[in-house]
């Protein structure tokens, strides 16, 4: 016999992996989300550059993409003696709390600069990964594909409001506005 598991046990493995990892994925994206949001006064007196979809877009495109994550990473997972696994997790786990760091960097440090200087080490690490995933499994490498596309867009949307808004906007702006009469 030189089969090491059954098309049964392998599709059972995935099923539990992707099980885990979908909602973990959705989970730590969800918690990013919380260390800052484009509902700040800071935000809303940024000049919005003409690439800069509606809201509601972003929480779309995210939701859609951490799932596709969460079953690229569980193929990967579920492939138990394959050759880089344990590298390609590896190296895909530190590139996604890097990404999912930009949101406290940028929104809450309100830190356009040091966001795109994120984006960019992100992406790199990110095409790194999809290069170790896809040696793995291809089918996983190319569900990372529009996560790609999507942290490519944002880096040149955190251009676009660098560019549209050089002083950086109004710091720490609580929206507060203090009147003083003599």
């Amino acid at each position: 016999m030189n089969v090491l598991a059954s098309k049964q046990q392998l599709r059972a493995s995935f099923l539990r992996w992707a099980l885990f990892l979908v909602p973990l994925v959705l989970l730590i994206g969800f918690t990013a989300g919380q260390l800052g949001g484009p509902d700040t006064p800071w935000f809303a007196g940024l000049e919005k550059p003409a690439i800069y979809p509606p809201t509601a877009v972003f929480g779309i495109v995210w939701s859609i993409l951490f799932v596709l994550i969460g079953l690229s990473l569980a193929l990967v997972a579920s492939a138990w003696g394959a050759p880089g696994r344990g590298l390609a997790l590896g190296v895909f786990a530190v590139q996604f709390l890097l990404t999912q760091g930009w949101t406290a960097v940028f929104f809450g440090m309100q830190d356009m600069t040091g966001g795109l200087y994120l984006l960019g080490a992100s992406a790199v690490l990110l095409v790194a990964a999809v290069a170790l995933v896809w040696r793995v499994r291809r089918v996983a490498g190319l569900l990372l594909l529009p996560y790609l596309a999507w942290v490519c867009f944002a880096g040149v949307l955190n251009y676009a409001f660098i560019q549209a808004n050089p002083d950086g906007g109004l710091r720490g702006s609580s929206g507060a506005q203090m009147r003083v009469e003599l």
